[in-house]
Formats: C-alpha cells, sequence, structure tokens
C-alpha cells in the first residue's frame, strides 16, 4: 500500500515571508499526522529560504510518523542527517540556486560518490532513497549504489497527462518493476496533485510512498488541510 508523505515547505515559504511563526511549522506537522498523513517530508537548501536546518532538528522528536530529509548531500546537510537519523533521507542533485528540483541524478557519472555517502548514510540506520528520471540506465545504476530506494522524478508525467497523454506513464512502469527486480523500493514526487494522483498510484507497480508538497499545499488554500489529506487518501484508497 503506498503511503502519503506531506511536504511541509511550503508552509516555512509562508512564515518565512513574515519573519515570525506564522504559520507555525511544528503545529502544522502535527496537524498533519492528525489527519491521517503517514509522513512529513522537508527539503531544506543551503540558503534556508524555506526549510530552516532547525526545522529539521525540532522535528526530530515531535513525529511518530516516517520523516523524510531530501536534499543535496552537501557537508553540512550530512552532517544534520547524521545526526537526526530521519526514517529516510532521499538524495537530490539540487544545484544551490535551483527553484525547485529539476532533475534527477545521473548514477553511473555520480556512482562513486553516491556509494560513499549512502554507505555513510546505511551504516546509521537511515533508509536511503536516491531521486532519478525515469531511465532504465539510471534505475540499473542506482541499485549499484546500495540505495534502499528510489525516488521516480514525475514532472515529466504530470505535465502529460494534464495534456491528456495517459501513455507518459510508461516509463514509470517499466523503471519501477526494473528497481523492482533489482532489490529497490520504489518512490515517486514532483507535480502530483489530486488530479493525477488516483491514476499514477493505480497504475504503477510497487509505488512504496508518494511525497506530494506544492499542489496539497495549494489545493488546501480551497478545500482545507485536513480535507486535501483524507481526499488524497481516498484517491490512493488509504482510507
Amino acid at each position: 500500500m503506498t503511503k502519503l508523505s506531506v511536504n511541509i515547505n511550503k508552509i516555512a515559504t509562508l512564515r518565512n515571508s513574515r519573519g515570525g511563526n506564522t504559520p507555525d511549522l511544528l503545529k502544522v506537522a502535527r496537524d498533519v499526522e492528525g489527519f491521517g498523513g503517514q509522513g512529513i517530508t522537508i527539503h531544506p537548501r543551503p540558503d534556508e529560504r524555506h526549510i530552516h536546518y532547525q526545522d529539521a532538528y525540532d522535528l526530530k522528536n515531535l513525529l511518530t510518523i516516517e520523516f523524510n530529509i531530501e536534499g543535496n548531500p552537501i557537508d553540512r546537510f550530512m552532517k544534520m542527517v547524521l545526526e537526526i537519523k530521519p526514517t529516510q533521507v532521499t538524495l537530490v542533485p539540487d544545484g544551490d540556486d535551483n527553484i525547485t528540483s529539476d532533475a534527477g541524478w545521473d548514477t553511473v557519472k555520480n556512482q562513486e560518490f553516491l556509494k560513499s555517502v549512502i554507505g555513510k548514510f546505511k551504516s546509521v540506520g537511515i533508509r536511503t532513497s536516491i531521486f532519478v528520471d525515469p531511465d532504465l540506465e539510471m534505475v540499473k545504476a542506482a541499485a549499484t549504489t546500495g540505495t534502499d530506494r528510489i525516488e521516480l522524478y514525475t514532472e515529466n508525467f504530470a505535465v502529460e497527462y494534464s495534456n491528456g497523454n495517459k501513455e507518459s506513464i510508461k516509463p514509470y512502469v517499466e523503471s519501477a518493476l526494473l528497481a523492482h527486480e533489482l532489490g529497490m523500493g520504489v518512490n515517486a514526487g514532483h507535480d502530483l496533485s489530486l488530479d493525477n494522483i488516483e491514476f499514477f498510484v493505480k497504475n504503477l507497480p510497487y509505488l512504496e510512498e508518494v511525497s506530494i508538497g506544492h499542489a496539497l499545499i495549494c489545493e488546501s488554500l480551497y478545500f482545507g488541510l485536513e480535507n486535501v489529506v483524507n481526499m488524497y487518501k481516498n484517491k490512493m484508497k488509504l482510507n
């Protein structure tokens, strides 16, 4: 059964815009848990323009659901993750000035680097995931890094699906089947929404977790956070 992890970066963006603590990020995380969310995802970036590094530490002992920290494994990020020991760390090849994640890892070129990073996280019991495009070569090379899971980058699917192209799911299905064959779990995220989540979850085999933030928070402006969490769960057949 696919789990829903709610990315709360946009809550931090709204908070930071006024310099105070409204909305309260920690309260929102607790509320998501109370509303039935099965995980919290954050993605701190070096400039801390949304999630602050301190937020990650504050969330450490707050949550009883899964805690997933995404990011580029620069030294500061690695130190933080190794200290917090979240349920999962998702490695994303963001540049310092990326507005949002826009590509998966080249797991061939970065093979040795990823092996080293993943080995450090796994040595202290943190589940690892690598953000990858639905490219069979990249999936195959991800398996030899020692990662537990991959997270499929779903922007292309979301764009094509919105244009009526349901065939855009095919490379994701092929990637998920290969990942399972190679012993890796499958996560997915980026631009998944209420409009496409039911089709995606229904058609992607072996999908263990989706991480959804931007769309979910935007949809909550209209329907309310509690309603939206449960709308996703209903579409994913989790209720």
